[in-house]
């Protein structure tokens, strides 16, 4: 872990120009991944569609220019797991108790070992432009001390810094649909730059399942192909054992 961290820094103060990009994931398993897509998925099935999601993420981020990419990872133990998949990004265990304290602790620390630009975004919006990744980084070149991705379901899906903005990430209660609401409140409060990007969705329940497989049939077959083909899999499974899906 220590090479990876001193490898990162390196790189991000190089051809990067100093921009990391982290995606926050978990190793997919059943009974403990999406669970909020259970029912209409079953536990193994889901986890299989998250893997999918993660995939499809990977390679979003492989798509945005001039960035140095990590994985920030859970549980402890899942190491070999992400260095199978994402051989070329590093690794890094998440801090912290809460979503909130893991992401202040990551970005913070990028920040501190010499990137002057962190983004994080989530592991569950397959069909994510690589162009809105981009713009986040655009975005505090330009001036911004944050940048966010709203949600439809008034979370958000990316969160970008130019510098260690704490009271944006730990006093707000994540995971609620006032997520960004409550972080704007303070950032308006601090006199904080914020610029958001395009809306955007996660998948997180069956109403949002439906959503990514109807985007699916008005899309270039080229987007998503790993959760297209699960998808795939899946409605042939739930077929054939009798179930509608």
């Amino acid at each position: 872990m220590v090479a990876d961290v001193s490898r990162m820094v390196r790189e991000a103060q190089g051809a990067t120009g100093r921009r990391a990009l982290f995606v926050v994931a978990k190793q997919p398993a059943a009974g403990q991944t999406k669970t909020r897509l259970c029912p209409p998925l079953r536990g193994e099935e889901a986890a299989t569609l998250y893997a999918a999601f993660l995939a499809d993420t990977l390679d979003i981020m492989r798509r945005v220019p001039d960035v140095h990419c990590g994985v920030a990872y859970l549980p402890h133990g899942a190491e070999a797991y992400f260095r199978t998949l994402a051989p070329e990004m590093t690794l890094h265990l998440q801090q912290g108790e809460s979503l909130g304290e893991r992401l202040n602790h990551l970005i913070t620390q990028a920040l501190e070992n010499g990137a002057t630009q962190a983004v994080v975004m989530d592991s569950d919006s397959p069909t994510l432009p690589p162009d809105y990744v981009a713009q986040a980084f655009d975005l505090l070149d330009h001036g911004a001390d944050a940048v966010f991705g709203p949600c439809h379901d008034g979370g958000y899906y990316l969160v970008g810094m130019a510098r260690p903005l704490p009271a944006l990430l730990r006093e707000v209660q994540m995971s609620t649909s006032t997520v960004l609401a409550d972080t704007l409140a303070i950032a308006a409060r601090e006199g904080i730059r914020v610029a958001l990007l395009p809306e955007w969705y996660d998948v997180d329940t069956g109403a949002e399942l439906a959503h990514l497989m109807h985007e699916l049939h008005t899309v270039a077959v080229t987007t998503a192909p790993h959760t297209r083909h699960t998808l795939a899999a899946l409605a042939w499974s739930a077929n054939g054992d009798g179930r509608t899906g």
